[in-house]
């Protein structure tokens, strides 16, 4: 026998039901939509879209902040922190860039707030010390390498840190890390010839230094 459709629950639990259904295949739609148009819905006020963005990159957010910071503690109150201030902040996008080299620079600039303050500045830096970096080669070849990364990251100045991690950890072209830091495109290329040349400096001091 078939139950009347009134008699399958109350009109409350219908109408639950009805908006959780709406609420899935526009959340199905949504996912298939490019960053830069749920950019453009949320910067319009449309809360789903702003959702989608950040289910879909709250991992690359945590993780250029680990990189950046080198304290998982620090990264996740940055992510946090950049995480509420998007909703403010995208009311600003403008779709002149693409919406991940728009968020990069987000991220960016909130782990320079964070370094201000002493307490991270201070762990970042006796991390940094304790890294072990004896004997890395500074080559191209191990540009993807992220454990080469993570240990030699605190030899480098803030700004050679920075533009390693955009090129080489997170696959930027030299063009959109420059878009990033708010630099030329020759900057990160310098920067980079620099950070190597350092590095090199370094390892072959530390070589001299086991052969006596």
């Amino acid at each position: 026998m078939t139950v009347p459709l009134p008699l399958l629950g109350s009109q409350r639990g219908l109408s639950a039901l009805s908006n959780a259904i709406r609420m899935a295949l526009l959340r199905l739609k949504m996912s298939d939509l490019t960053d830069e148009a749920l950019a453009r819905q949320a910067a319009d006020g449309v809360r789903e879209a702003f959702e989608e963005l950040l289910e879909r990159h709250y991992d690359r957010i945590f993780r250029i902040a680990v990189r950046l910071l080198g304290n998982r503690a620090d990264a996740e109150d940055v992510t946090q922190d950049v995480c509420i201030g998007l909703a403010k902040k995208i009311s600003g996008w403008r779709g002149e860039s693409r919406f991940t080299t728009w968020l990069y620079r987000v991220v960016v600039n909130a782990t320079h707030d964070a370094m201000r303050q002493d307490s991270t500045r201070q762990r970042y830096e006796r991390d940094a010390a304790g890294s072990s970096w004896r004997a890395r080669v500074v080559d191209a070849g191990r540009a993807g390498d992220a454990k080469w990364l993570h240990e030699v990251l605190g030899k480098l100045s803030r700004k050679q840190r920075e533009t390693v991690i955009l090129v080489l950890a997170e696959g930027l072209t030299h063009a959109e890390a420059a878009q990033v830091l708010g630099v030329r495109e020759g900057t990160v290329s310098w920067r980079l010839h620099a950070a190597r040349k350092r590095l090199r400096r370094l390892a072959e001091a530390e070589r001299r230094l086991g052969d006596e």
